[in-house]
């Protein structure tokens, strides 16, 4: 019996002191971090707005914590290889990765995701917000969006709105101008923003709802008309510009986000002490001019706060998602 009690005691001392281990390995990593570079997945190819935005916050980084800060760039499925490859990483602040709206819009739609939007990650840091703009082509009568909705209204079906694809933020938005406005509009899903562009361009659709740096070039140089953006209120990306509520639709209002994930269950104090690097780097001059070059502006906020942002946002979209009947490709 008392030779049961001992070797009972002694696994019981072996668990408690292999617990006592890890729990000590993981206080000294957290109170060391970062002590080897480290990694910021990006879903998508570089020169798009995600690689664009990890890229010029990675160098400062860098130079706040000490370490390399490297992008990686893992285009595949719309970002869902790149959130994967996050997801099933170590939980220890060395593996990041860049989203957007559409990481939420994604979300919002597809039942396949091998990962949950929610639960396998930790929200690090917003890193802006920004308007997408409602264009018609140069041809097009309207002047303002009220315009359009007054034609919309008395002709149902007749006009058109062209998306970067299915489940594109760009539907999405269009959706909830549309149900606010209570119109009907047909949509043109193209495979990408760009054949959408030349296509409103040559009047072949009607509406295009998009980002600034997708349309303003063209918009400045008198290609398509701009007729609002889709923030509540005027936005200094287009400050000429009425938003939303000045339009008469507050209910349409939407904006582009982007920010940075880590896994689940990251150490707090490992993700703290990057959301307090990220939300310096990003309320800086240089970061602000550059964010507004973009078409955004910087949008610094607390772990729990995006967190609570992005579970509205999926929330919001699969609501539109339901009354539009958007289904994923």
């Amino acid at each position: 019996m008392k030779s049961i009690m001992s070797k009972r005691s002694f696994l019981l001392c072996g668990v408690l002191s292999i617990v006592a281990g890890t729990t000590q390995s993981v206080a000294q990593s957290s109170a060391n971090y970062p002590s080897k570079p480290i990694t910021i997945l990006v879903g998508s190819a570089p020169g798009g707005s995600n690689d664009t935005f990890a890229r010029m916050i990675a160098k400062p980084l860098q130079s706040a914590l000490g370490q390399p800060v490297v992008v990686e760039n893992k285009p595949a499925a719309g970002g869902v290889l790149a959130n994967n490859l996050l997801a099933r990483s170590t939980a220890d602040g060395y593996t990041l990765a860049v989203v957007s709206s559409t990481f939420t819009t994604g979300a919002a739609i597809r039942t396949d995701l091998p990962y949950s939007a929610l639960k396998s990650f930790t929200p690090v840091a917003m890193l802006a917000k920004g308007p997408l703009l409602i264009t018609v082509s140069p041809n097009s009568p309207f002047q303002t969006t009220a315009e359009m909705v007054q034609y919309a209204r008395a002709h149902p079906g007749k006009l058109n709105y062209g998306s970067s694809g299915v489940g594109s933020i760009n539907q999405f938005a269009t959706e909830l101008l549309t149900n606010a406005a209570q119109i009907n509009v047909t949509h043109i899903p193209y495979k990408g923003m760009n054949p959408a562009v030349t296509d409103l361009i040559g009047g072949q659709i009607d509406i295009l709802v998009a980002s600034a740096p997708s349309l303003m070039a063209q918009v400045n140089a008198g290609k398509i008309r701009a007729l609002s953006v889709t923030t509540d209120n005027r936005s200094e990306v287009a400050p000429a510009l009425p938003g939303a509520i000045e339009s008469g639709y507050p209910q349409s209002a939407v904006e582009l986000w982007w920010g940075v994930l880590g896994p689940a269950a990251m150490p707090p104090d490992i993700t703290e002490k990057l959301n307090v690097a990220i939300n310096q780097i990003i309320d800086s001059a240089e970061m602000k001019s550059f964010f507004l070059k973009e078409g955004a502006s910087p949008s610094p906020m607390t772990t729990a706060a995006f967190g609570q942002y992005i579970a509205l946002e999926i929330t919001r979209w699969k609501d539109v998602a339901q009354r539009a009947n958007i289904q994923p490709e």
